[in-house]
């Protein structure tokens, strides 16, 4: 819960705090290649309360048009970051993370990672393992199975080290 004046209000330092966190990682987002407005949503979702919000929130939060907000849930909802839900007796839509976010996000890197693979070796036997060409995509194809392997392995661990839930105390 965030801090609150005496009237149970957040206080405008908080907001000005989790405004400045959201710009802050929207711009490390979009330095790793997502579109600009979808990680200033993205992160907008995150550091909410209830990792949720409708439109008018988040064009309200972000100081930006619905429009945006349209085309940023749209992308996040493509690939799988966000689900969009109607709010119990109203037809209006809040947008919400997916409980285990960045498992899911990896694990959809994953089968990203089979496609590649399948895709580069392919390549690499067509342009024959014996020319330069050939040899850079097969080790390209190499590192990304050693990747993809290494992967799955870290993401079964997380997964048995988080069973609780995606937030168990650390005490």
């Amino acid at each position: 819960m965030g801090e609150q004046d005496s009237q149970g209000r957040r206080t405008e330092d908080y907001d000005d705090r989790v405004s400045q966190f959201v710009e802050r990682f929207a711009g490390d987002l979009t330095e790793a290649g997502m579109q600009r407005m979808a990680a200033r949503v993205f992160a907008c979702l995150l550091a909410s309360e209830r990792g949720a919000l409708s439109s008018a929130e988040l064009s309200e939060r972000l100081q930006c048009s619905p429009a945006a907000v349209s085309g940023a849930v749209r992308y996040l909802s493509q690939v799988h970051m966000i689900s969009r839900e109607r709010e119990p007796g109203s037809r209006r839509e809040s947008y919400r993370l997916h409980q285990d976010i960045w498992y899911e996000t990896f694990t959809n890197r994953d089968a990203l990672l089979s496609r590649w693979t399948a895709t580069l070796r392919s390549g690499a036997e067509s342009l024959g393992t014996d020319t330069p060409a050939g040899r850079r995509v097969q080790e390209t194809t190499e590192f990304f199975d050693y990747l993809k392997d290494e992967l799955g392995s870290l993401l079964e661990r997380w997964r048995k080290d988080h069973e609780d839930g995606p937030y168990p105390s650390r005490d």
